[in-house]
């Protein structure tokens, strides 16, 4: 298949940090496209990062390893213009619940006003993740609660490392 020909699909997202949620949205992808970049946010107009640029690029690329067909990379302008940039065709996002999808549709129809050219395709959580989110894997996270289930294990070693309870494992 030609590169011109490729289908590209960007995955965006904070990733503070991935889940096993975000993973499996990503893993999908990959099937559905010839290629998936995960883009991730390197700066925001709504919201603080627990972990710093670097870190999280680092998760995520640990956490992909395994996908052939799936990279890296931070981002830090409109996801349209970053989409038009790397010449992806779509926009990947997960849905949990009605309300990912109520701020997802909204987004979308602006995205699509800005870059007409660019599909949004949504994929429902699996079941088993449909309770996921970054913000609650952290807060359980800070509060000392465990999170092995939720999370690849270079990320429960990123949050050990950050409350200072290294295990004799690590």
């Amino acid at each position: 298949m030609s590169e011109e020909a490729r289908r590209l699909a960007l995955c965006p997202g904070s990733y503070d940090p991935i889940t096993f949620g975000h993973l499996d949205i990503i893993e999908r992808a990959s099937r559905l496209f010839d290629e998936v970049l995960v883009g991730v946010v390197i700066g925001s107009t709504r919201k603080d990062y627990m972990f710093d640029t670097d870190h999280r690029l680092r998760l995520v690329s640990d956490a992909v390893a395994h996908l052939d067909n799936v990279r890296v990379e931070g981002f830090n302008m409109l996801v349209t213009e970053f989409a038009r940039q790397v010449g992806a065709c779509a926009l990947v996002k997960g849905l949990r619940a009605i309300s990912d999808f109520d701020y997802e549709f909204q987004m979308a129809q602006i995205n699509k006003v800005l870059a007409h050219e660019i599909e949004t395709v949504y994929l429902p959580a699996s079941a088993k993740y449909s309770f996921i989110s970054s913000s609650g894997v952290r807060e359980i996270a800070i509060w000392g609660g465990s999170v092995e289930d939720w999370v690849p294990s270079n990320v429960v070693a990123a949050f050990r490392q950050i409350a200072g309870t290294h295990t004799e494992e690590e």
